[in-house]
């Protein structure tokens, strides 16, 4: 018989308003779903768009997509999973079954569009102090110390890599690696430029180097975050706050650059991302916008120049396969992550990690459990 545990949760309750750190229900797993106690959470700056409604999911709403864990129990029909194996949370429900899964796309599995705030089978294993379900992001809810999932958002990982490292390839480090090496297939020799370094822009910086950039161009507003980009990769850094148009600076310094990263989330920086394309020259759509953003671009440009506007979902991940390729680069010394980790904090200090986070004062914070 499955088992409920009590756990400590951060929450959105309502938009616009600071998280709340509030004590749960964890129901165990039914058919098909484990539960696991989290052992880090990183904090993304989508959870924090959870909580301004720019990603408009309902409160109330457990946060949390960026974990690992350790596996406490399991429910009837588990056989891929044990208790004590290590896994990492995809907020990618991968059936396995659809057609954009078997045809090779699981990130744009039929099933993990649906299951955006709750399990697959459209319910939630989380409640409140007075016992009303609880919402969770992206069918995770993991910034917790205790989760239950669907096993077609989990994959199970090695369990010597610290698990505040293991945790940040279930988002940040997949989508901007991933970004680079599925999407764009960035080619050794190329000449890139990276728009955002935040935790996404820079795991795309530390993608672009490890794919044998030429050029690595690093745009922010932040000298901070442009300081890390050099650390990661990044040959060149322009700040746009000291630069009248950063578009044809790159242009002057690149000549054209071959890819193109926005990892913003704004029409504004896509059509300056665009801009800065050389002839032939693939423009990658990183950042997650408001729903009513638009991009406008010179539409002779993609025929006469054989540009290419194209948009990256969690790296065009293959959860199964690039997760675990992911964490093996990074035991080979080809991929930082150890370097990502800035601060950590415990889930009491959750609302200040959110702070910090949009202060830009963190690579990744992360939350750490005992």
């Amino acid at each position: 018989m499955s088992m409920d545990r009590q756990a400590k949760a951060v929450v959105c309750r309502e938009w616009g308003q600071p998280v709340q750190v509030e004590t749960i229900t964890v129901e165990g797993p039914k058919r098909d779903e484990i539960t696991i106690k989290v052992g880090a959470c990183g904090v993304c700056h989508s959870d924090h768009s959870a909580t301004t409604g720019k990603i408009p999911y309902p409160a109330p709403l457990v946060l949390g997509h960026e974990a690992a864990g350790v596996v406490v129990e399991v429910g009837e029909g588990v056989s891929a999973f044990q208790e004590g194996d290590h896994v990492v949370s995809s907020f990618i429900s991968m059936c396995g079954k659809c057609r954009q899964c078997v045809r090779g796309r699981p990130v744009l599995c039929d099933q993990a569009r649906k299951a955006m705030i709750n399990l697959p089978d459209g319910t939630v294993r989380t409640r409140g102090a007075d016992g009303e379900p609880l919402n969770v992001f992206g069918a995770c809810g993991v910034m917790a110390q205790y989760a239950t999932l669907h096993v077609d958002n989990c994959v199970k990982v090695d369990p010597s890599i610290p698990m505040q490292n293991a945790a940040l390839v279930s988002c940040a480090v997949m989508t901007g690696v991933g970004a680079v090496f599925n999407t764009a297939k960035v080619e050794p020799g190329s000449r890139t430029a990276v728009f955002g370094i935040g935790g996404v822009g820079l795991n795309v910086v530390q993608g672009c180097a490890t794919a044998g950039a030429e050029m690595v161009v690093a745009v922010d507003t932040n000298e901070g975050k442009l300081a890390m980009a050099r650390e990661f990769g990044a040959t060149h850094t322009i700040n746009l706050s000291e630069v009248d148009d950063a578009t044809k600076a790159i242009r002057k310094l690149t000549g054209g650059v071959d890819y193109a990263f926005e990892c913003v989330g704004a029409g504004t920086v896509v059509e300056q991302a665009y801009k800065t394309l050389g002839r032939g020259g693939t423009a990658v759509v990183v950042g997650v916008s408001e729903p009513k953003d638009k991009t406008s671009i010179t539409t002779l440009s993609l025929p006469a120049d054989e540009r290419v506007l194209r948009g990256s979902w969690l790296g065009s991940a293959r959860p199964v396969y690039d997760f675990p390729r992911i964490l093996g680069l990074y035991k080979a010394g080809r991929i930082k992550l150890d370097e990502l980790v800035t601060r950590t904090y415990t889930i009491d200090e959750a609302p200040q990690a959110f702070d910090d986070m949009l202060a830009g004062k963190n690579a990744r914070g992360v939350i750490v459990f005992d």
